[in-house]
């Protein structure tokens, strides 16, 4: 083949295979889907071609991963930058994905965005945040929280159902001063879905900006004791990226307290020994959970901490409903596609959200930083969801 005058032959360049490999395990693909999404990727690994400059900024795109670290000899080690409480035992879970990663950086520069505005406006200091200790009783932390949001110590959380009391619990921690993200995607990308299996929720422990994320993908009942697993690493005033399992019994002594804190706080057991009916079959952990608006898991572990059931039964029951759910539809969201401006201000939280827009229309924000720090990128966007939080 003869070039024509001025043609210029593809730039080709060296990436080790390893590189190549990294990122495709960071983005979570399999093998049949990094066959699927880059068809070159086989001959690239085996050195039997090189991938053209285009076709290597391509693969950074789809694998979300920085373009520069590709050209480095070796695969970099990206360490969790929050303390790390998903481990069970002594076993430590496989390297982070691109999208958890990504998701604790958004969450870390809202953060320190909020911290700063919370300085400039004269915030106080939240007076909880670090105000107990792994020695507190679980139970007692929990009536402290409780008492916080001005609930009866024994009544369930508010709400029809498990999304509504997500939603009421949520309004309260954020009328603690608390920023509070729920959101199952990575940003505003409907395309990065967020896995429960890699984890539940988040927090980032400070006294003017404290923020709890959510796995929003998770069911509804899962979320809602995530969010007060969560809320608890803050009493303790730290940072943590979480399983929140009510059914582990071992690994880490904190988000162990976390979820003693949690379990004490959706299902009081006073509470409990009244409504317990005295079986555990599915249609009994179903009606409790309606009340508790918590999973099955949860209830079956309260009904083993109030004496009702004895240890080897509750894991022989917990294990038969594990299964149970596992094998259950996935949930539906029940919405269409037309609900952006519904669903962002849970994803960024409400609190957040208002916050960056009122600071951007009186000056104080550049539309550029708020663009970034909202995850849109038209004014129309900004202008749309101004009015969904009532800000103008």
């Amino acid at each position: 083949m003869v070039l024509g005058e001025g043609a210029m032959m593809p730039v080709r360049v060296e990436v080790a295979p390893a590189l190549l490999q990294w990122a495709v395990e960071r983005a979570g693909w399999d093998d049949a889907t990094a066959a699927q999404r880059v068809p070159k990727l086989g001959a690239w690994l085996t050195g039997d071609s090189r991938p053209t400059l285009k076709e290597l900024q391509a693969f950074a795109r789809r694998t979300h991963a920085p373009f520069g670290l590709l050209f480095l000899r070796d695969p970099p080690v990206e360490e969790i930058p929050i303390p790390d409480m998903r481990t069970v035992g002594s076993t430590r879970l496989a390297r982070p994905s691109a999208d958890l990663l990504e998701t604790i950086y958004i969450c870390q520069r809202r953060q320190d965005w909020f911290r700063s505005f919370a300085q400039e406006n004269g915030l106080e200091p939240l007076s909880f945040v670090g105000s107990v200790s792994l020695k507190d009783e679980a139970a007692t932390v929990a009536s402290e929280m409780r008492e916080n949001f001005e609930l009866d110590p024994v009544e369930p959380l508010e709400g029809r159902d498990s999304r509504e009391a997500r939603r009421s619990l949520t309004e309260k921690i954020e009328d603690a001063g608390v920023l509070v993200m729920v959101n199952g995607i990575v940003g505003a990308d409907t395309h990065r879905k967020l896995q429960v299996e890699e984890f539940r929720g988040l927090a980032l422990a400070d006294d003017l900006a404290p923020l709890l994320f959510v796995n929003g993908s998770d069911a509804y009942t899962a979320q809602v004791f995530t969010m007060v697993h969560e809320f608890a690493h803050l009493w303790l005033g730290n940072s943590a990226l979480s399983d929140a399992v009510p059914g582990e019994s071992d690994g880490h002594a904190e988000d162990l307290w976390c979820n003693a804190v949690a379990a004490e706080f959706v299902v009081p057991m006073p509470r409990l020994r009244a409504d317990y009916a005295g079986s555990t079959d599915v249609e009994e952990l179903r009606r409790l959970s309606g009340i508790y608006h918590v999973s099955s898991a949860v209830i079956l572990k309260r009904l083993f901490d109030g004496g009702f059931l004895q240890w080897a039964d509750y894991r022989a029951r917990y294990d038969e409903e594990a299964e149970r759910v596992r094998n259950l539809p996935p949930r539906s969201s029940g919405r269409g596609g037309g609900q952006f401006y519904a669903t962002q201000p849970w994803r960024l939280g409400r609190s957040f959200a208002q916050a960056v827009v009122g600071s951007t229309l009186s000056g104080d924000t550049s539309y550029r930083d708020a663009y970034k720090l909202l995850g849109i990128k038209k004014h129309r966007t900004f202008t749309k969801l101004a009015e969904e939080l009532g800000v103008g």
